[in-house]
């Protein structure tokens, strides 16, 4: 049976789909490890702050963005795919700073997040947040390319897969950090 070009599977997107793989891998281990963790005795839950269900509201809402621009982009209209890609990425910054003030509450209320007097929750969701922020910046890189190239190339190209394959990331991200968010919210 032959295949139509039209219903084959990009090779980076491929790969994509594979990377994804092994980071849910990775994250799955890592939830995995707190839940028996939790069950030793010096175990001591502590209460999420408030930043992070904003961190939740600003990363879902640059899954928004990043979809319009997908959108403007295939409609071929850069100028709404530039300003949409910046706020993008403004967004996860907003979502960076966020996570680190989060993370100084607890400090502020003398509890460690690393460190010799550390609380072993704490600890696990810092590690957790601090590997998902790797990630966002991964997004961020990408897309600051995408948009310094849509902004100063000369050569005008509208080869829709790179922003597919971004877009796809990008709500991957979004996705696992609900999935950690909700699962720390009720581990």
């Amino acid at each position: 049976m032959l295949i139509n070009s039209k219903e084959r599977i990009h090779p980076h997107m491929f790969t994509l789909w594979v990377s994804m793989g092994s980071v849910i891998m990775m994250f799955a281990g890592l939830t995995s490890a707190l839940i028996v963790k939790k069950n030793q005795s010096a175990w001591i839950n502590i209460e999420i702050p408030y930043q992070f269900y904003f961190s939740t509201i600003i990363l879902l809402s640059s899954s928004g963005t990043i979809y319009l621009a997908k959108r403007f982009f295939n409609l071929r209209n850069m100028h709404y795919f530039r300003m949409l890609s910046l706020i993008t990425i403004l967004l996860s910054f907003f979502f960076i700073v966020n996570q680190f003030y989060a993370f100084s509450v607890f400090e502020n209320n003398n509890l460690h997040v690393f460190g010799r007097n550390s609380n072993g929750f704490l600890s696990f969701l810092g590690v957790t947040a601090l590997l998902h922020i790797l990630h966002v910046l991964g997004g961020v890189v990408a897309l600051s390319i995408m948009v310094f190239k849509a902004y100063y190339s000369s050569v005008k190209t509208y080869s829709n897969s790179r922003i597919n394959i971004l877009s796809t990331y990008w709500h991957f991200v979004d996705i696992l950090w609900v999935y950690l968010f909700l699962f720390f919210l009720f581990i």
